[in-house]
């Protein structure tokens, strides 16, 4: 008897199917390394009109990948929609009505992109920790190319929230004449002493597991499941706020114990699970370490490390910008302390005195970091707001 079919909402892209492209052009890495060829793994969603004005490119942030909305499997009605779904569809801040939206897993991700755990054609086994560091510089360039390979000339707007919104930094950098409008969602200018740290115990926790086995944890057919839980757990706590995870875990807000729910209603008095939040960090590092590859982590957050546009520019992140041609809209929220609204303040100003067209907007959010992710109303309503401008130019014939 066949399973019942799943509801896809009126306001989904619906059923999609991603496609990977090949592309034989070496690519020259900023660390002086080349990759020889490589895939990129691709969705999209919508039309790209007759006069190819009204695509998006939507640049995923650390654990994202090219699956931002819609569905996979109509016969599986518990499977979760594209990472993005709130925000991309018909009627949506992102209409598919109106435009054409690209949606990638970045150069050295694990969701079908060429990386770590592909194999190296000089070896023959996976490339492991010889895969090169890669920077966001180097994914803006795919990404160009990858543009080229749709004839898109230019973009209506490049989108991204965290590391994503350093990449449509980087673009209206490398790439000026590019896109119209840059959308740079709860993203910082580059990353603090803190953020880094945060990052260091991430990458020691992966590293020195024993299963790690110095990157080549795939000839031994393991993987380090305990390193990447623990780091998953650390980068967790940090995406979510202490009001969240106090309503999540508590009763009620007056309760003296908010946020202190046990697991079993009596402490255990041994090292056992005692708390929810507890239960709930370990079911979501165990998930994530069975999705999502180790080498792949490292490479990640290493970009995160490294980004810092006014390196070339003598330290002035103002100058960085000097030849950017698009309107900029900067979004943070609130509670987001892993890049605080101070960070994104930070990108304005060296955005104004760089004489640049921006827009900011602070939202007032209880979710933190992954606030971005969430289809918080005032949230989708000044993206609705924006885009709808956005919309009305492709219409008008926007193309410079």
């Amino acid at each position: 008897m066949p399973g019942a079919q799943k509801k896809i909402a009126a306001d989904s892209v619906g059923l999609v199917s991603p496609e990977r492209l090949h592309f034989d052009e070496p690519l020259k890495l900023r660390s002086g390394r080349t990759i020889d060829q490589y895939d990129l793994m691709v969705e999209t969603y919508g039309t790209l009109n007759a006069e190819r004005n009204n695509a998006l490119l939507i640049c995923h942030a650390l654990s994202g990948d090219h699956h931002a909305a819609g569905y996979y499997d109509a016969n599986n009605p518990k499977e979760k929609p594209g990472w993005w779904d709130c925000c991309i569809g018909p009627g949506k801040p992102f209409d598919t009505n109106h435009f054409f939206i690209v949606c990638l897993n970045n150069l050295g991700g694990c969701a079908g992109s060429t990386g770590p755990s592909s194999i190296n054609p000089e070896t023959g086994k996976p490339f492991g920790l010889d895969f090169p560091i890669i920077t966001v510089r180097d994914w803006v360039n795919s990404q160009a190319r990858l543009a080229d390979r749709l004839g898109i000339e230019q973009w209506a707007a490049v989108i991204g929230g965290s590391l994503g919104g350093m990449q449509v930094m980087r673009w209206a950098i490398s790439y000026p004449a590019r896109l119209r409008h840059a959308l740079v969602i709860a993203a910082a200018p580059k990353l603090s002493a803190q953020n880094i740290a945060f990052n260091e115990v991430a990458r020691q926790s992966i590293m020195s597991d024993p299963d790690f086995h110095e990157g080549r944890y795939y000839d031994f057919n393991t993987f380090p499941q305990k390193g990447v839980m623990l780091a998953r757990m650390v980068g967790h706590i940090t995406y979510l706020s202490d009001a969240m995870l106090r309503e999540k875990f508590g009763k009620a807000s007056s309760d003296s114990n908010f946020g202190r729910d046990l697991r079993s209603g009596n402490l255990s008095f041994g090292f056992d699970v005692d708390f929810q939040v507890q239960s709930y960090l370990q079911y979501k590092g165990q998930t994530f370490s069975k999705n999502f590859d180790a080498n792949t982590y490292l490479l990640m957050i290493k970009a995160l490390d490294y980004f810092d546009p006014a390196v070339d520019y003598g330290g002035d992140f103002s100058k960085a910008f000097a030849h950017s041609q698009c309107k900029f809209l900067v979004m943070s929220f609130s509670s987001d302390w892993r890049f605080a609204p101070e960070r994104s303040r930070e990108i304005v100003d060296n955005l104004l005195k760089a004489h640049k067209q921006v827009s900011y907007l602070e939202i007032a959010a209880a979710e933190g970091h992954d606030s971005f992710l969430m289809p918080i109303p005032r949230y989708m309503q000044a993206l609705h707001a924006y885009m709808g401008r956005v919309a009305v130019e492709c219409n008008s014939g926007g193309h410079r």
